[in-house]
């Protein structure tokens, strides 16, 4: 499940005001989430990861870091309570789960393919041309929240409920709805934007000794 989560996870670290406006409409909270987010070359933050419901009603929680540059580059890893990375080259994403023993390379989708929040985040998406807006209770008190809804099917998730702060319109937390009826929730903390991160803390060295599986043999 780790992989497909990571694929389904998020819409963060937005950036800018909503300007005099006391209750903005969905869309235009959207257009500037999206404004925001268009000034945001990099960030970083500690998360909590947790997941309810689905056809096996699972309830897990998980912890960890993440690390996104734009285009393209994101390093999630996962300390607790399993170890686990997913980390993005620019090219290709590498899925490794120390336990395993195996390292699953896939391609980075092309960015007409690519509408999944997680590489949304990390650059290829447009919120208002991706998603239609609308009103949702917040997760967290005291955030504002929005619920976007895919405008073209995806297979692995209905919607996503961002919870922003109502001020900067920083991330607070990412709600996503799976076609299992499963929430998978993000908050995340100690966020950092435009720090210059390197483009080497996004290089993946495959470790000694394990299977390394390409998306040709699958």
């Amino acid at each position: 499940m780790g992989g497909r989560l990571f694929l389904i996870i998020l819409v963060c670290a937005l950036p800018a005001a909503l300007g005099a406006q006391a209750k903005p409409t969905p869309e235009t909270l959207a257009r500037a989430l999206q404004q925001r987010y268009q000034g945001i070359r990099d960030f970083s933050a500690d998360f909590v990861h947790t997941y309810r419901g689905g056809v096996l009603r699972t309830k897990t929680s998980e912890r960890g870091t993440v690390s996104i540059k734009k285009p393209g580059l994101m390093r999630w890893v996962y300390t607790a309570p399993e170890k686990k990375e997913f980390v993005s080259d620019g090219r290709r994403v590498y899925s490794y789960i120390p336990a395993d023993r195996q390292v699953i390379v896939t391609p980075l989708p092309a960015d007409d393919q690519a509408t999944t929040p997680a590489l949304f985040l990390a650059g290829k998406g447009d919120i208002a041309r991706d998603f239609t807006a609308s009103a949702a209770e917040p997760p967290i008190p005291g955030t504002t929240a929005l619920k976007l809804t895919p405008r073209r099917e995806e297979p692995e998730y209905e919607y996503l409920i961002v919870a922003l702060d109502p001020a900067s319109l920083q991330i607070r937390g990412l709600t996503t709805r799976d076609r299992q009826r499963g929430d998978s929730a993000l908050i995340f903390n100690n966020l950092k934007e435009n720090q210059g991160l390197s483009d080497k803390e996004f290089a993946f060295r495959i470790p000694r000794g394990v299977d390394v599986i390409t998306d040709a043999a699958r």
